[in-house]
């Protein structure tokens, strides 16, 4: 069986790119998804789970995405360095062909360092450039970003995903800051994580989600930088028991995206976790 190396970020899910592997799909072909670790732009420190998880989230939904159209695929999170991952793949794979996706020149890091080329020149196999415009095209689902962390579990807050999925396909992106940043901190977020992924994909949504810097707005922000949303639905305690609400969250990422960002306060009794 001939196999095809995709290799994408940001732009997975865009049109170009899901016609590109429609084609081929035709074909006795089977399919590696490469992803290549990003940069946030936002917080003074980087924490490396945070950073695997998004690049993983990425590679997660591009294959569900395609068990949806029929089509398998593998997928892999890369080496930071998109050059670097695409070899890596290549060494491991031996693909027959490969397929880079990229925003257009004007907003396209990687087409700014010849990744096309050089990857043509290196990789010994044809490669295709598929442009993905997504303020343009937009995506075939619309997709929400959750931020919660002591309320990812809420009634309330499934009560709400629920509504906004009824009338379209919907894609849940959610993600928990690691409170504290330190110690249990990682496992403690991917626990609640986890318990919120099951509790949305048992109510038959479609969701997927990573842990993130301890500061809510810096990991919303840097979600935003990772993934193209529709919308932002924020999780918190109520006012009185609520530090993200005391720091004045909902304002300063409503001040920040042009996204339409909603609040679901939780009714969790006082004696559930801290105040978030």
């Amino acid at each position: 069986m001939a196999r095809v190396l995709i290799v994408a970020n940001e732009t997975i899910g865009g049109r170009g790119l899901l016609e590109a592997v429609r084609a081929r799909a035709q074909e006795d072909t089977s399919f590696v998804i490469c992803v290549p670790r990003g940069t946030p732009s936002h917080g003074n420190v980087i924490y490396d789970d945070a950073v695997y998880d998004a690049a993983q989230v990425r590679v997660d939904l591009a294959r569900a995405f395609l068990r949806e159209e029929g089509i398998s695929a593998i997928g892999e999170v890369g080496d930071p360095d998109p050059y670097t991952a695409t070899m890596d793949a290549v060494a491991e794979y031996a693909p027959r062909e490969i397929i880079v996706s990229t925003h257009p020149m004007a907003s396209s890091g990687w087409m700014r360092r010849d990744l096309v080329e050089r990857i043509e020149q290196a990789a010994g196999v044809p490669v295709e450039h598929v442009v993905v415009d997504l303020e343009q095209e937009g995506l075939p689902f619309g997709v929400t970003l959750v931020v919660a962390n002591r309320t990812a579990s809420d009634e309330h807050l499934l009560e709400h995903l629920q509504s906004k999925a009824r009338d379209e396909s919907h894609l849940f992106v959610v993600i928990v800051p690691q409170e504290g940043g330190g110690g249990g901190a990682a496992q403690a977020a991917r626990g609640r994580l986890g318990q919120m992924l099951d509790q949305l994909k048992g109510a038959g949504l479609l969701a997927a989600g990573m842990i993130a810097d301890p500061d809510p707005y810096t990991a919303t922000m840097n979600a935003l930088q990772s993934f193209r949303v529709d919308d932002i639905v924020i999780s918190t305690l109520p006012a009185t028991r609520s530090g993200w609400l005391r720091a004045n969250l909902i304002d300063r990422v409503r001040r920040a995206t042009s996204c339409p960002v909603e609040h679901v306060i939780s009714e969790r009794p006082a004696h559930v976790g801290g105040a978030r």
